[in-house]
């Protein structure tokens, strides 16, 4: 117990720490790549998919862990995670962003994760199950008794199959990188210890940190028995389940990850002095709220949010993770066009 507790918060911490200092946001990545044609963010989320990617595989070679890719169940993936990428715009987060907000203070994202909690466990325990379980079984599929990946439905192996597109995609992005400078990060004359607790990190070193903080996940995971890397939603459940008191509930490793990355982004926030309690007006929290429910839902009968999918999920080259992934995407962009660029161009 004292494993799962300890070391679901140690890598909350650091994660939520990452995660304030990177401003590291797939809604906002997703989003501002269409909004703003600004695909800085969705390069950070690129670098540290494709660090996780390597990572896992090597640690699989070496026993460290074991691949537990995420069912794919093609109905529920699509419906799920579309629903998922239309909550995160209203929400103005992602399922990691919401929560590592709530440490800076902002009451919009305490709100979209209150929806994101109730609607999540409603769809895992409560009215909506049905609604998620229909679409999950009648349109699961499976390569034998395994989930399917992009290694076992051609017959290749796991670990050196991700490694070799984590490589692959490593060298092609370097090679289009050298012949765009402007791809580069701005070089910064302030100390070490600014650049790492008061300035704003770069895309660059924020993939890589978030990546390597996902390796560790997956690693202490195992130890504590949960199996898998970063994830969200399941542990906000677990939260509900206790101050609920369902029988035999208990808080899991994940849901100690989720306590640490308030806590990380908190000290984060504090040391950067960017900690403040931010109002956005009653009509804003409405919004953020109904946004939570929507990702609350879509998570929970994808199989998994944004975090579990992307961040995790595709590393692990898991068809579910794949679609869902694609799915969040379009969802997010459809949104984000009805909202943002369509009434502008109007």
């Amino acid at each position: 117990m004292t494993l799962v507790i300890l070391s679901g918060l140690l890598v909350g911490i650091l994660f939520g720490f990452a995660l304030q200092r990177g401003r590291f946001c797939m809604n906002s990545a997703i989003r501002d790549s269409i909004l703003l044609k600004d695909t800085t963010l969705l390069k950070s989320v690129g670098v540290a998919v494709l660090v996780s990617m390597a990572g896992f595989a090597i640690m699989a070679m070496a026993n460290f862990i074991k691949m537990n890719p995420t069912p794919f169940f093609w109905g529920a993936n699509l419906v799920g995670s579309f629903i998922f990428g239309i909550g995160m715009v209203l929400a103005g987060g992602c399922a990691s962003g919401i929560t590592y907000r709530v440490g800076e203070g902002m009451t919009g994202a305490l709100s979209a994760l209150i929806g994101l909690s109730a609607a999540a466990t409603l769809t895992a325990m409560g009215f909506l199950k049905p609604i998620k379980d229909a679409l999950q079984t009648s349109t699961k599929i499976m390569v034998g008794e395994a989930n399917p990946t992009l290694a076992n439905i051609f017959g290749l192996p796991p670990y050196a199959t991700a490694l070799a597109i984590a490589v692959i995609v490593a060298i092609i992005w370097f090679i289009l990188a050298r012949n765009n400078p402007d791809e580069g990060e701005v070089k910064s004359n302030a100390s070490l210890s600014n650049r790492i607790f008061k300035k704003g990190w770069g895309w660059f070193a924020t993939g890589i940190v978030i990546g390597l903080i996902n390796m560790l996940a997956f690693y202490f995971s195992s130890l504590a028995g949960r199996s898998y890397p970063l994830a969200i939603t399941s542990g906000w459940i677990g939260i509900v389940k206790v101050g609920m008191s369902v029988p035999e509930a208990k808080l899991g490793w994940d849901a100690w990850l989720v306590i640490g990355i308030i806590i990380g982004a908190l000290i984060a926030a504090l040391i950067a002095g960017e900690f403040k309690i931010r109002w956005p007006g009653w009509g804003m929290i409405g919004q953020t709220f109904v946004g939570g429910l929507l990702m609350g839902f879509g998570a929970v009968t994808s199989g998994g949010c944004n975090v579990t999918h992307i961040l995790s999920g595709l590393p692990q080259l898991g068809i579910g993770s794949l679609v869902g992934a694609i799915a969040i995407v379009l969802g997010a962009w459809l949104t984000a066009y009805l909202i943002f660029v369509r009434p502008q161009s109007a």
